[in-house]
């Protein structure tokens, strides 16, 4: 199977296109999308696919999907991608897309921390803290938290950096009521997650997830859920405390970045070929280990 970097479908309406996923409309209160192998990094769009990113994106985000729907319904139909486009655009949607329900995005990301890493350190470096929420002194790059900790980001325009924002905020924004309920699903998600990726010698060290409200008012999980690229992974055999632990999500190609004499802004350092083959195979280790299945 050939990459795809940009689908076209001509069978069904455009809606938009995201940093990875195409959006179509299938009826009024659908949607197909389309996981492609475009790859972003500090929210730029790199200019060269990575083999087969999108289909493991979309087997892992189904996979945690079907074994998370006990704690939050999510937005999956069931309707099979190649029933709703034409003949000749099976290909483009043949393991890398489904069809979902049409929901009310909820503008927030919620952002859990299991470990310090990242922007987090970053944060805790300069305050003690991580988007407002005080942890304990001393702590190293990478250190396990002693509680998972919730801190949310607000969604940007497309190629803006997301911001994150204190838990004040977010109830600012979206009523104390469902800030409450989307921290306290989030937290109990990642960790049955991160419970779960310990079993297969994987540490989920922080994840996003994004939720939608349907017309009743009713929330789903919706977008991705706990895949490479919105997650940070780490091999808990070559896991320590105070050091950068190597992971098997996108974090191989912002490693090369910041190497680079690059603003973070587009256009996107052309990526090399052995960088593009390295993390196309980071991904589909972390599918395998993670679900124990390999692509077809």
């Amino acid at each position: 199977m050939s990459t795809l970097y940009e689908s076209t479908l001509r069978s069904l309406p455009l809606l938009g296109r995201g940093k990875v996923r195409d959006n179509y409309a299938v009826g009024n209160d659908q949607l197909l999308i389309v996981t492609t192998d475009r790859l972003s990094a500090f929210d730029v769009i790199m200019g060269e696919p990575i083999p087969n990113k999108g289909r493991v994106l979309n087997a892992m985000a189904n996979f945690w999907f079907e074994k998370l729907k006990h704690v939050v319904p999510n937005h999956l139909t069931g309707v099979a991608p190649e029933s709703v486009v034409a003949p000749d655009e099976v290909e483009q949607v043949k393991g890398r897309a489904v069809v979902v329900k049409r929901l009310e995005p909820i503008l927030v990301e919620a952002v859990v921390r299991g470990y310090l890493a990242g922007s987090g350190w970053k944060d805790y470096q300069a305050t003690g803290s991580v988007c407002g929420v005080q942890l304990p002194p001393g702590l190293q790059n990478a250190q396990k938290l002693p509680e998972p900790i919730f801190t949310p980001a607000a969604k940007a325009e497309m190629g803006h950096h997301d911001e994150n924002i204190t838990y004040d905020e977010m109830e600012r924004r979206i009523g104390t009521e469902l800030s409450a309920t989307i921290r306290d699903i989030s937290i109990r998600l990642y960790k049955e997650a991160a419970e779960y990726a310990a079993t297969r010698g994987i540490i989920i060290a922080d994840t996003k997830f994004e939720f939608g409200l349907d017309n009743h008012g009713k929330l789903y999980l919706m977008d991705e859920a706990l895949t490479a690229d919105s997650s940070r992974f780490w091999p808990a055999d070559q896991y320590q405390a105070g050091t950068n632990p190597p992971s098997f999500d996108k974090q191989f190609v912002r490693d090369w970045l910041e190497t680079q004499p690059w603003k973070k802004e587009p256009p996107a350092p052309k990526l090399p070929d052995d960088v593009v083959v390295k993390t196309g195979e980071k991904y589909q280790e972390a599918l395998e280990r993670l679900t124990g299945h390999k692509l077809d």
